[in-house]
């Protein structure tokens, strides 16, 4: 009778191993699955990343020389093969330069540098009408792919490092232009973006004082402590994958906060151009109020406008839009102001000719 029930309790403990070697397998296999996902994603964004790329020659290249370098920022924050050969290195990034067509290179031209947004994303002909725009009042432009962007591969996308060494890969662009165009003006220098672009370009003049002589922040993320509470789970793995912050905010307030241009304030010296808007479905006006509340907190001088739930939420100012054109129309006047482009927008006829032909 106990050899009976011998044979049954092995029985029956060989079927749970089974089962739990099932269970493993089957772990696996969906880790398997994931990573090749992770790759096609990967391959798929730097097909359209190329494709992106021509389509750069047929919306601009009437107006630009295109140009796409590679230089270096600093090394990644996070090392995973420390011991391999060129493990130390400065990071590899691309950037696009975009020069009018009719320069003269015996003269000096204002940098624009234009940092693209998104946690993940890229510089792409979404802008085409800006390029347009920023090439018709005479700025040389520069918009780096800083680490983290998308397009360049997995290992690229996992270097990300929001809010901190991303914002020294675009400095790095700025000084990539001064030292290789002559007819680049070192003393007229501005950044402006939106977006992520528009916490980089806060960040830039934060820790960069003396490179910019003015920015503009349009919709910028300014706040990631408020921010992850608002935001999905999903969003927040982003900041706290193990490549990236590695903790969530509540685990590392201090941390997000160091990131976050709403809690670096005390820090601007340059002149500044805010703009908001009030129905932004992705950077939650919230932010910005917070960003705007410390300035004047800090007893600092800048420019801001909070527009009321003007259509396109999120990119209102970025549309093709009469409203959107007018907006540009006004960061455009910010900026001549400490710029002076050779041949500025007198009007909207003037910028709608030159984004849109007509």
């Amino acid at each position: 009778m106990k050899f009976k029930w011998l044979m049954v309790l092995l029985c029956l403990g060989t079927e749970l191993m089974l089962h739990a070697q099932s269970i493993e397998d089957v772990k696996n296999e969906i880790d398997r699955i994931q990573s090749q996902i992770s790759g096609l994603r990967s391959t798929f964004d730097g097909i359209n990343k190329g494709i992106d790329d021509l389509m750069w020659y047929n919306k601009v290249g009437d107006v630009a020389f295109i140009d796409k370098v590679e230089l270096t920022g600093p090394k990644p924050r996070v090392i995973k093969n420390p011991t391999g050969q060129g493990a130390q290195n400065p990071v590899r990034f691309k950037s696009y330069v975009f020069i009018p067509r009719q320069v003269d290179a015996s003269k000096k031209y204002p940098l624009m540098v234009l940092p693209h947004g998104g946690v993940h994303s890229n510089f792409n002909t979404f802008y085409a009408h800006i390029i347009r725009e920023l090439m018709a009042q005479g700025y040389i432009v520069v918009a780096p792919e800083y680490r983290g962007s998308t397009g360049y591969g997995r290992r690229f996308y996992e270097l990300i490092d929001y809010g901190g060494l991303e914002v020294d890969d675009v400095k790095a662009s700025r000084d990539y232009m001064i030292e290789n165009y002559d007819i680049v003006d070192a003393n007229r220098v501005g950044i402006f973006g939106w977006s992520h672009g528009g916490l980089i370009t806060l960040m830039n003049l934060y820790n960069y004082p003396k490179a910019y002589k003015v920015g503009y922040a349009g919709v910028p993320v300014s706040d990631l402590i408020a921010r992850m509470g608002y935001k999905s789970d999903g969003y927040e793995a982003l900041y706290a994958a193990d490549y990236h912050i590695g903790k969530e905010a509540y685990q590392d307030v201090e941390e997000y906060k160091r990131r976050s241009p709403a809690w670096n304030t005390e820090k601007l010296q340059s002149p500044l151009l805010i703009h908001s808007n009030t129905n932004d479905e992705d950077v939650n006006v919230l932010e910005v109020q917070h960003l705007i509340k410390s300035l004047k907190a800090d007893g600092k001088t800048f420019e801001s406008e909070i527009y009321e739930d003007v259509p396109g939420g999120h990119a209102f100012d970025r549309l093709d839009t009469k409203i959107a054109k007018e907006v540009r129309l006004k960061v455009y006047r910010f900026l001549q102001g400490y710029l002076n482009p050779p041949t500025p927008f007198k009007n909207l006829k003037d910028l709608q000719r030159a984004g849109y032909g007509f």
